[in-house]
Parts: C-alpha cells; sequence; structure tokens
C-alpha cells in the first residue's frame, strides 16, 4: 500500500488552498493513502483494448430548435408596467454590493 507523507499531504492542501492543521494533516494522511493505493492498483489494469469513452448509455443530447413564440413576448412598457421605480426605461433596484474601505 502507498502511504503518503505529511509533506505531500501539506502540498496538495496548499495547492488546494486548505488550510490544515497538524492533526488534519495526519487524519487526511491516513484517509487518502488507501485511495492512492487503489488508484495505483487501477493502473495496473490492460485497456489497451478498450475505446475512449464519454459516456455509456448511446444517449444523445436532445435539443429543441431555440423559437421565439411573439405571443410570451413583453414589450418594455408591459415589462417596467409593475414598478414605479424606473430609469432610462430599466428597473431601479436598492443596492445590493457595499463599498467597504478599511
Amino acid at each position: 500500500m502507498t502511504h503518503l507523507t505529511t509533506d505531500e499531504v501539506a502540498h496538495v492542501a496548499l495547492l488546494a488552498n486548505l488550510p490544515l492543521s497538524k492533526e488534519e494533516l495526519e487524519k487526511f494522511k491516513d484517509q487518502l493513502s488507501p485511495v492512492i493505493s487503489y488508484i495505483d492498483e487501477l493502473s495496473e489494469v490492460d485497456t489497451d483494448d478498450v475505446p475512449p469513452t464519454s459516456q455509456t448509455t448511446g444517449l444523445e443530447n436532445v435539443m429543441r430548435e431555440d423559437v421565439i413564440d411573439p405571443m410570451r413576448i413583453l414589450s418594455q412598457e408591459q415589462a417596467l408596467s409593475g414598478t414605479e421605480k424606473t430609469h432610462n426605461g430599466y428597473f431601479v433596484v436598492d443596492m445590493v454590493l457595499e463599498n467597504k474601505q478599511e
């Protein structure tokens, strides 16, 4: 079985931007080592005669034609008719982001 070192787990955590404590590094080292061993086992399987596959069901994307139904389109006046706050043909809403300067 492959045994990861604490440094290897710390390196992966750094790449993933995960701040881990020493206890977490040890815990994940013990948990990830069997996973790496399993992947090593899979790499030994002979797949030379297996064609690359992205999916196995044989299904294809079925898309409907993108057709505009003119009966379902609102004019700009109709779209804005439910609000009192408009400006230059747009909805006016309260600010959702604040400018925080420290």
